[in-house]
């Protein structure tokens, strides 16, 4: 792991973002924080660029990832302008976590690369990194447990029409309203 001396010039962030809450927030904010640009690799951005996982077998199906990329690209960018930071400042881009010999086709590979471990699938993330020997920053280790928030628990409660607004940013919430997400997660199945 590389602990940033400095400011890194350019930092890579990662997730699915499958929906975007407030701990996704505060991760960005903290790869924010330690780079003068942040560059955000949405995973699973297609189906096409999506390979199931033994680390986390869920992640690859149609039910845990019901929005486009070009959505949760819209989503990213307007959580980040409404926490204040400069659209000059970020960049969002696909990025096919588990594809590591295409990393080189979305982002930097001189970048301080950011992740948070929860589980065996965020080592299996950082294994990724280190086969690359790409520089790696560390913001989060906890056990799954103490995880905090889970998209699968906002999508079901969406499903529901249980209470879910207060658990993402209020430009989510604008956002899963206006595209009907709730109903389309039941469209799915999701319960």
């Amino acid at each position: 792991m590389t602990e940033p001396s400095q400011q890194a010039e350019i930092g890579v962030i990662h997730g699915r973002f499958q929906v975007l809450h407030n701990d996704h927030l505060s991760y960005l904010l903290a790869g924010m924080a330690l780079c003068r640009h942040l560059v955000v690799g949405i995973t699973n951005p297609d189906p096409f660029l999506t390979r199931d996982e033994a680390a986390d077998p869920k992640r690859s199906s149609p039910t845990g990832n019901p929005l486009t990329y070009f959505e949760r690209y819209l989503m990213v960018r307007a959580v980040l302008e409404e926490a204040g930071i400069p659209a000059a400042n970020f960049s969002v881009v696909p990025f096919p976590i588990n594809l590591p010999d295409r990393y080189r086709y979305y982002v930097p590979l001189d970048a301080l690369f950011f992740l948070s471990i929860y589980d065996e699938w965020g080592q299996r993330k950082l294994e990724y990194f280190r086969s690359l020997n790409l520089a790696t920053h560390l913001l989060r280790e906890v056990p799954k447990e103490q995880k905090g928030l889970s998209s699968t628990d906002i999508r079901r409660r969406m499903a529901r029409d249980e209470g879910w607004e207060e658990l993402v940013p209020p430009a989510v919430a604008r956002l899963m309203k206006e595209w009907d997400i709730p109903a389309r997660l039941r469209s799915m199945g999701c319960r």
